[in-house]
């Protein structure tokens, strides 16, 4: 069968159209499973947020990063300088937009060469780099891969310069949020380069993609990416206060809605480690406010305050269980006994009825609370025990009474 001027198998066709409908039956899924994100304090080194980040995904053009991270390195060690001139290869001529167009033989600076590839993306410019340090794009792809390695992008290879599509070409968030750390740490002479809003080559002027530098405050770089397996990739990074962060985001279904969550990101980034005054006073409060949530309250907080018993104020500082020295123990005037609830008039009293309260969570304490509830003696089992029992001593009353309420424990 000839399609399109090519001589196919009627299996190879079958194979492809049945690949393709597969791709359209999972394409709301996969666009899903596109999205990875990390937040870095690259202060503390501590991760803010993070979600999917250790999953696999497509770097896109955030793989220039690495690709001007091995240049700074170059240009740190004296092996190029920013004024040396780069020749294009037929190679390099050949890649896909995003370019600028290079034909084989002409030649670009080093600066013009990084500026082209933070705002213009350019992909031809990614691979006259690569030939330059590596000495063909592949062997420059090692390199990286050996560097990301060496930096503790354990999950991250590399298979081009620019980010082209490569089903072998993978990263993850948090790799990518070690790769723009590194960039901050090692090369913080170069990183300025990461704020060029344009770039202007022969007769065009091109703007960069990254439309946050200069609308959200503190951001000051670095590189979008995209690619149709990635969807939209951020890396960027923010200052605010002496405090910087790190952001990651892939799969972004547009730029305009990559853009509007990865902004978000930073300013809930940058609340999260505000420390002005006010802020620590707030935080104050919420622990404050925490830790005696979680205490109970009495239903009725000035009865419980006075001890009761029998219905009167109890002071068990004046009560004895035991006998002065000099009384006659075997008097019965003088042994001290509780006069059982019989005796007294009948009418409503609170009781406290003691609950053991459990080493739960607070929702599970709400149910054990203590309540304070009201009776008629003779209505209740206590009472009805009470009345047989006229002579309770003190001791046998604050067992009767206190015993599973969990203080001791």
């Amino acid at each position: 069968m000839v399609v399109f001027g090519k001589v196919i198998s009627l299996k190879s066709l079958i194979a492809a159209v049945t690949l393709a409908l597969t791709s359209l039956s999972i394409a709301p899924a996969a666009s899903a499973e596109k999205y990875a994100s990390i937040v870095v304090d690259v202060d503390t080194k501590d991760v803010l947020h993070s979600r999917h980040a250790d999953a696999s995904r497509y770097p896109a053009s955030l793989t220039k990063v690495m690709t001007l991270y091995m240049l700074f390195d170059a240009l740190q060690s004296g092996e190029v300088k920013l004024s040396d001139k780069l020749t294009v290869s037929r190679n390099a001529a050949s890649q896909r937009p995003s370019n600028l167009k290079l034909k084989a033989g002409q030649k670009i600076s080093v600066e013009d060469a990084i500026k082209a590839l933070v705002v213009k993306s350019a992909n031809d410019v990614a691979v006259v780099v690569a030939e330059r340090l590596g000495g063909t794009e592949k062997r420059f792809a090692t390199l990286m891969t050996a560097k990301a390695k060496q930096m503790g992008m354990k999950n991250t290879r590399f298979r081009n310069a620019s980010g082209l599509p490569n089903s072998r070409q993978i990263s993850t968030a948090r790799d990518l949020s070690i790769l723009a750390e590194r960039m901050l740490e090692d090369h913080p002479a170069y990183y300025h380069y990461f704020q060029t809003k344009s770039f202007a080559w022969k007769d065009r002027t091109y703007k960069s993609h990254n439309k946050l530098i200069g609308a959200v405050s503190g951001v000051d770089g670095m590189k979008t990416g995209y690619i149709r397996a990635s969807g939209f990739n951020l890396m960027t990074s923010a200052e605010r206060d002496d405090r910087r962060i790190v952001v990651i985001m892939t799969g972004g279904r547009t730029a305009k809605t990559r853009n509007a969550h990865v902004k978000a990101l930073v300013e809930a980034a940058f609340k999260a480690i505000d420390r002005s005054p006010e802020t620590e006073r707030k935080i104050a409060e919420l622990r404050s406010q925490q830790a005696f949530n979680a205490v109970i309250t009495p239903t009725n907080p000035d009865a419980a305050a006075v001890p009761m018993l029998n219905g009167k104020p109890f002071d068990a500082a004046s009560m004895s269980t035991e006998e002065p020295q000099d009384a006659d123990s075997t008097s019965p005037q003088n042994e001290r006994t509780i006069l059982a609830s019989t005796q007294l008039p009948a009418k409503k009293i609170n009781v406290l009825k003691v609950t053991t309260i459990p080493d739960a969570a607070p929702k599970e304490l709400d149910a054990a609370e203590s309540k304070i509830v009201p009776y008629t003696p003779e209505d209740d089992a206590l009472g009805a025990q009470a009345s047989q029992q006229v002579n309770l001593s003190v001791r046998d009353y604050e067992a009767r009474q206190f015993s599973g309420a969990g203080g001791g424990k």
